[in-house]
């Protein structure tokens, strides 16, 4: 079968979600062949290899942490030219599609952001995207060069298929371009303990009707470990943080459930959301273009409707 490299996003060794799911779908594909960089590279091995990959290609260098994205485009590159994959497929976050673009113009080839699913097809991997707004749906491959795919996070459910995932050491020689653009300070992002908005399985979002008040929804979210969203009109009110904020102008989410609490659903924020699994909304306006949507539709005041649901969820669980 045709080997299929997949770019590893992980945290010093723990394998973030995202890429379990490019394993998942790279199986359908051919071989996956993961690709780790940095500190921890070596740690990520036994889990990519329980998730399937044949072969684990690892180097750690300090430039993956001291530089912007270029040394980690040279390395894939570098995983490029060992395996001539017949595909690469990374995580659709704002780095990793950066790092697919760089690549797919090193290496000649187009590349496809933002897929919600990828198939084998007659001439090529088919990957599947939401377009215009997620109006429609979009099937597509790449006509020139080995395709290179970011898929959104929650495209595909993890599926553990244990491998040989055999470690290689990579052999990666940076170029002076590498080098060009230093990180010289971090801020750590403060911890709320709920998962990353683009990762999580479960959304709790607010919008212009919590009125400045967030409780309700922070409420529920945690009864769910879900991440907690907010529309534009919430975040520009001061509401919530902007990097909390899902549509056009902010984050694209794709849970498998997504709760809008208080939001009309105007086009900039359904295409940040449409393509999630199970949609459900709260609004006092039985007109509200959110209800076109959704699969669960509440008419009534978000603070009656959701601390009930909050409760009910609680008793449930015991």
């Amino acid at each position: 079968m045709p080997e299929i490299l997949v770019y590893v996003d992980h945290v010093d060794g723990a394998v973030r979600k995202p890429t379990l799911e490019l394993l998942t779908l790279a199986r359908r594909l051919g071989d996956p062949v993961a690709v780790a960089l940095g500190d921890g590279a070596a740690d990520t091995a036994a889990t990519l290899a329980e998730h399937g990959a044949i072969r684990v290609l690892t180097h750690e260098a300090s430039e993956y942490a001291e530089y912007l994205v270029v040394p980690k485009v040279e390395a894939l590159q570098a995983a490029y030219k060992a395996v001539s994959p017949a595909a690469v497929l990374v995580p659709s976050s704002a780095e990793g599609k950066e790092i697919a673009a760089r690549l797919a113009l090193r290496i000649g080839s187009g590349v496809i952001t933002d897929a919600v699913d990828v198939e084998a097809g007659d001439s090529g991997p088919v990957a599947t995207q939401a377009a215009f707004a997620a109006s429609f749906t979009t099937r597509s491959r790449v006509s020139k060069g080995t395709p290179v795919i970011t898929v959104k996070p929650n495209s595909a459910a993890v599926e553990p298929a244990p491998a040989s995932g055999a470690t290689e050491a990579l052999d990666v020689t940076f170029s002076a371009h590498a080098t060009g653009t230093k990180v010289v300070a971090r801020t750590p992002r403060e911890s709320t303990g709920r998962p990353d908005l683009t990762e999580a399985a479960v959304v709790v979002a607010g919008g212009r009707g919590v009125n400045g008040d967030f409780t309700a929804v922070e409420a529920l979210a945690d009864e769910l470990g879900a991440a907690v969203g907010a529309s534009r009109a919430a975040v520009d009110a001061g509401w919530y943080p902007h990097s909390h904020q899902v549509g056009q102008t902010g984050k694209s989410v794709s849970p498998q459930l997504y709760i809008a609490s208080g939001i009309s659903g105007a086009i900039q924020h359904r295409a940040g959301m449409q393509t999630s699994k199970t949609i459900v909304a709260v609004n006092k306006d039985a007109e509200a273009p959110i209800f076109d949507l959704v699969d669960y539709g509440v008419v009534g005041d978000l603070f009656d409707v959701v601390p009930q649901l909050t409760e009910e969820i609680r008793t449930r669980k015991g």
